[in-house]
């Protein structure tokens, strides 16, 4: 009975281990774990790292034990050369869900581990397949995919006590990151290829069920014609988003996107008669909006022949009469631009156009054309 309990004791214990350390407990550790995300355009940047502090050391962090300069032999059972881990405890790691450059060098998605080699003038970013190591203590340079040079900035005015990862500049198709420690700051540029990383994705979501659905195929096909990509793969999804078989519509917006579509294939015949069969669907501001495009593009008297034909077609319902205001502008004929401004005028249907108008008229008046 006694080695009965002795034994239930024993498995007690075992199991209270075992479930104990499974059980998440507040981190204690001197160094904070962090995870930082941006997202780019469609690419996902995620940076996760054990932030240090500076704890009264200032001035004592870059190369000494704690950042050391260069390639270093740092002990512990290491032997090899690593640089600094950018962080500390485990590896720092930073993944990119598409591909990018780093500082202008081509670097494919995935995930790696992040060093810096650091130097009293610059620094070498290092891009590593090894993501579970502890620091660098067992670096290999041999699993390097790409090392980078940067500058750092030093003499920063305000001293940060923990290390910081962050993101800063964003602009359409790049942002800057920074390692933030002490007085320092490294920065590095991460540039995306804005269209080539959208069209994948639109290729990638059109396969699957959004393939079906006749809106979605139509938003693929204008954002390649917008962007003057994958012409004939847009024709084939705007051919498929207007086939009876899918329920699809033939209305003003399909219809004038494969005509695009066709016009940049060198098909101009087939692009113009589909042009009159998408104005006979359009409503009077789809229909003026693409007689603006063609002003846009210099294209004065075809302007003027679909702002006629929208004003003929609506019977002069709004905006049909600031068509003709602009397209007989656009001719340099200012007084029949002034009569259609004022009939537009009257018609105005908010704030926003009213004032736009009153300020056409008073260009008009002064024989500015518009």
């Amino acid at each position: 009975m006694k080695r009965i309990a002795i034994l239930f004791s024993m498995l007690m214990v075992t199991g209270f281990t075992a479930v104990a350390q499974r059980l998440h407990l507040p981190d204690n550790g001197a160094n904070y774990k962090n995870k930082i995300s941006r997202r780019l355009a469609l690419t996902d940047i995620d940076i996760t790292y054990n932030s240090p502090g500076v704890k009264g050391r200032e001035g004592k962090i870059w190369n000494t034990d704690i950042a050391p300069f260069g390639f270093t032999v740092l002990g512990y059972g290491s032997i090899v050369e690593s640089p600094w881990r950018a962080g500390a405890d485990e590896s720092t790691t930073i993944s990119f869900s598409t591909d990018v450059t780093i500082n202008g060098m081509p670097l494919k998605a995935g995930k790696y581990g992040f060093f810096i080699a650091l130097y009293n003038d610059s620094c070498t970013l290092i891009f590593n397949k090894n993501t579970e190591g502890w620091g660098s203590y067992f670096y290999n340079k041999d699993l390097d995919v790409l090392r980078v040079s940067t500058k750092q900035q030093k003499d920063q005015q305000q001293s940060k006590e923990r290390l910081e990862y962050t993101f800063s500049k964003q602009t359409a198709q790049s942002v800057e990151v920074a390692v933030e420690w002490e007085r320092w700051r490294i920065p590095f540029t991460v540039t995306v290829d804005v269209v080539k990383t959208t069209l994948a994705s639109i290729q990638t979501q059109l396969s699957g069920d959004l393939g079906f659905e006749p809106a979605a195929l139509q938003a693929g096909a204008q954002w390649c014609l917008q962007n003057n990509v994958n012409y004939e793969q847009a024709l084939h999804w705007i051919n498929t988003a207007v086939a009876p078989t899918l329920g699809g519509v033939k209305t003003f917006s399909a219809l004038s996107t494969k005509a695009g579509l066709l016009t940049k294939l060198g098909r101009t015949q087939e692009a113009d008669a589909l042009m009159k069969e998408a104005m006979e669907n359009g409503t009077a501001v789809e229909i003026h909006g693409y007689a603006r495009q063609l002003l846009n593009q210099k294209k004065i008297n075809e302007a003027m022949e679909v702002f006629q034909f929208n004003y003929k077609k609506h019977k002069g319902a709004f905006p049909t009469n600031a068509g003709l205001m602009r397209g007989y502008s656009a001719l340099g004929d200012l007084k029949n631009a002034l009569k259609y401004a004022k009939l537009a005028l009257a018609q105005s249907p908010d704030e926003g156009n009213r004032k736009a108008l009153e300020a056409a008229i008073k260009s008009l008046e002064e024989g500015k054309a518009l």
